[in-house]
């Protein structure tokens, strides 16, 4: 058993192997260039035999062929001497092409080269026995757990790069138009609909049953209810019409940030948690403006 699971997950890491290597594309055989293979026909020509002798090896040996490990053993052998030669001519940190074009010459990756080398070598050491019923749904069990767990790891890069990317983007406030809804530094009306503290800010957000967004953003919308210095007050389009009307509201979600003695501090159509936060922002640079 141990034989069979070895071999499967060895003829897996170079199916792997090969798989990265075909993703990286241009950047893969531009690498190939740290070991000296610098013409485009001859990295071309190399990366393509690379590929097609990982696929080859790495489903024979994931099959059992004692051959297959024999020769997986003498190309992770030779990738390490490659390795150990990039190391002594200085390239340390110059791309590898091991695993596709973000691995990095080192002793680590010497280290890791060699250790297959040593595990593709066992394997036709290793007595082989046909594995029973029990056996494959233990294998399968423990290939699934590996595959869901690989899973997990790749959902999480894959949120971590998202939330780096909105990170890098710009972040755009709520869309201000001065003809659409009340006129900023004039009184509203809809002041009288709050009971406010001297301290606080009205946000009245105004919704429609046809919505999509206004659904969405709905519990997000709660939130800013819930903050200190914030009444909230939501208008709907048909229950509120009059209220739609009198503050010529072009559409939802629209807020409006309102003083205490109902003077419009900001406004604006608003498609996120931020976009609406961005509005009770620009009310407080302006109240302090007012009151300076």
């Amino acid at each position: 058993m141990v034989n069979v699971v070895l071999c499967l997950a060895l003829g897996l890491v170079l199916i792997a192997a090969a798989g990265w290597k075909l993703a990286g594309g241009a950047r893969s055989r531009a690498a190939l260039a740290t070991y000296g293979i610098t013409g485009r026909r001859s990295a071309y020509a190399a990366w393509a035999a690379l590929i097609a002798v990982e696929v080859a090896l790495g489903v024979a040996v994931a099959a059992g062929s004692s051959a297959a490990a024999t020769a997986a053993a003498l190309l992770m052998a030779g990738a390490t001497a490659a390795q150990a030669g990039a190391i002594a001519a200085g390239r340390t940190g110059a791309p590898c092409a091991c695993f596709g074009a973000k691995g990095r010459v080192g002793k680590a990756s010497a280290a890791r080269a060699a250790a297959l080398a040593a595990a593709f070598a066992v394997v036709p050491l290793l007595p082989r026995a046909t594995p029973t019923t029990e056996e494959w749904l233990v294998i399968g069990l423990a290939a699934a757990f590996v595959t869901i767990a690989g899973l997990a790891v790749a959902v999480l890069a894959l949120a971590r790069e998202i939330g780096m990317l909105r990170l890098a983007l710009p972040q755009t406030g709520a869309l201000e138009i001065s003809h659409e809804g009340p006129e900023v530094g004039a009184k509203s009306a809809l002041a009288e609909h709050f009971e406010l503290a001297p301290h606080r800010i009205a946000l009245a957000v105004f919704t429609s049953e046809g919505c999509g967004m206004c659904r969405a953003l709905a519990p997000t919308v709660e939130q800013f209810g819930r903050h200190p210095n914030v009444e909230l007050r939501t208008f709907d389009e048909v229950e509120h019409a009059a209220q739609w009307a009198a503050a010529d509201v072009p559409g939802s979600p629209f807020a409006v940030a309102l003083a205490p003695d109902g003077t419009v501090l900001a406004k604006g159509t608003f498609n996120s948690g931020a976009q609406l936060e961005s509005v009770l922002a620009t009310a407080e640079r302006r109240r302090g403006a007012l009151r300076a």
